[in-house]
């Protein structure tokens, strides 16, 4: 489905405020996914009022920033070392392979998915997370939609055999260890998994809501954050002929506005909907009545000259802001449904905290500055090549080569 295919011709909202203010409405109900179902209904980011409230809250204790600063420092490195080996090898590499490879190890182990046994386990579980990431985006999918739910169907049948089904017992195994003193607290898991069958009788999940919801989250990181791991490399590959631009990439907070500012100029999906539950008016007089579907085009809304200036479309790692304006825009969303990984991706931006020395990079950032210092560079021979199977403009493929001699050393600061 798409927006000539909607249920009925949508309210757009494009200016930075009235998204804004629209994200934060309690009676808009999020409504993109819709069309994606077989993957995402019952899954956090579709429900709405006190369910969601509920699941978010089970879900939000795994999502902190001690949390967050733990798998940057003993996790993600050792993730993405593990992950480059073979293509540093090689001395090439298809940055979309790798970004997917990279972040569907993470991903896994931040939904509850133990590590695949072997690279051709591996490989399946790459494929799967791509077939989920296509059924969840059906709405913005070029393809035949009963040929793809059937793909999804089957994937989801083969994702529960191989990869849920043993992560679950042994999830269920340490919980009743929990419950006898046998195992400790510390011990657990701290994935998405171990903390909806934890509180699955609060949250009265049956076992289909439970393995769309770790699909969800495998998809999820996988799909947006590969695609943004993308993006960023290719925004610096645009601006590397700048022998200023190049320079400061030794600095990793710079790489990291780099990325953020990629995130807002490539939101992972370039509108969010919302189905209206009772009639809502904006600020502006705007009337949204009761029943209505709501577009928010996140990515004019990224671009709004009134908030980011004449020239908000052009890609500006030292933009200035105005208070209160993230540097992503509204790329990681807003209100009841802001991105609950928001932090595990972008980081927390460099002397924001409160304490002034918490400084979390995130893994797209981690990700890019260890490409920089491998020399990566575009492959001469083949230009990269976008993506047809989806009207989201992403690429299929974006080939590089390693070139020792364009290694970027990156300072050392503490995360």
């Amino acid at each position: 489905m798409d927006r000539a295919t909607a249920p009925a011709e949508p309210v757009v909202l494009d200016r930075y405020d009235d998204v804004r203010e629209a994200l934060r409405q309690r009676d808009l109900k999020q409504a993109l996914y819709d069309a994606g179902g077989d993957v995402m209904a019952g899954s956090l980011i579709t429900l709405h009022g006190e369910e969601h409230k509920r699941r978010r809250r089970a879900e939000n204790r795994l999502f902190r920033r001690g949390t967050f600063r733990w798998w940057e420092l003993h996790l993600v490195p050792g993730t993405i070392e593990s992950s480059y080996a073979a293509a540093l090898e090689r001395g090439r590499t298809d940055l979309v392979h790798l970004g997917r490879r990279t972040i569907m190890y993470l991903t896994a182990l931040v939904a509850g998915i133990d590590p695949p046994a072997d690279e051709a386990a591996a490989d399946r579980l790459e494929r799967l997370a791509h077939v989920f990431s296509a059924g969840a985006t059906a709405v913005h999918s070029t393809r035949d939609p009963e040929e793809l739910r059937r793909d999804v169907e089957r994937a989801m049948a083969e994702f529960d055999e191989e990869f849920l089904a043993p992560a679950r017992r042994r999830r269920e195994d340490m919980l009743a260890g929990l419950a006898d003193g046998t195992v400790d607290e510390q011990d657990l898991p701290r994935d998405v998994l171990t903390a909806v069958l934890r509180n699955r009788d609060e949250l009265g999940m049956t076992d289909a809501e439970v393995r769309r919801e770790v699909a969800f989250y495998l998809q999820a990181g996988s799909h947006s954050t590969a695609n943004l791991f993308t993006h960023s490399m290719h925004r610096i590959f645009s601006e590397w002929a700048d022998p200023a631009f190049a320079a400061r990439l030794t600095d990793r907070r710079f790489v990291q506005r780099c990325v953020l500012e990629t995130l807002r100029l490539n939101p992972a999906s370039p509108v969010a909907w919302r189905r209206v539950m009772a009639d809502v008016t904006l600020r502006n007089g705007r009337a949204l009545p009761s029943g209505s579907l709501v577009e928010l085009d996140l990515r004019a809304a990224n671009t709004d000259p009134a908030v980011f200036g004449p020239d908000a479309a052009a890609f500006d790692p030292d933009r200035v802001l105005p208070d209160g304006v993230a540097p992503w825009g509204h790329s990681f969303g807003g209100g009841m449904h802001a991105c609950i990984g928001m932090e595990l991706d972008g980081g927390v931006v460099a002397g924001s905290s409160a304490d002034g020395e918490e400084n979390v990079y995130g893994t797209v950032t981690l990700m890019v500055a260890a490409l920089l210092e491998a020399g990566v560079r575009p492959d001469p021979d083949e230009p990269p090549t976008e993506d047809r199977s989806s009207s989201r403009p992403n690429f299929e493929r974006y080939p590089v080569v390693f070139d020792p001699a364009a290694r970027v050393a990156h300072e050392e600061v503490p995360v």
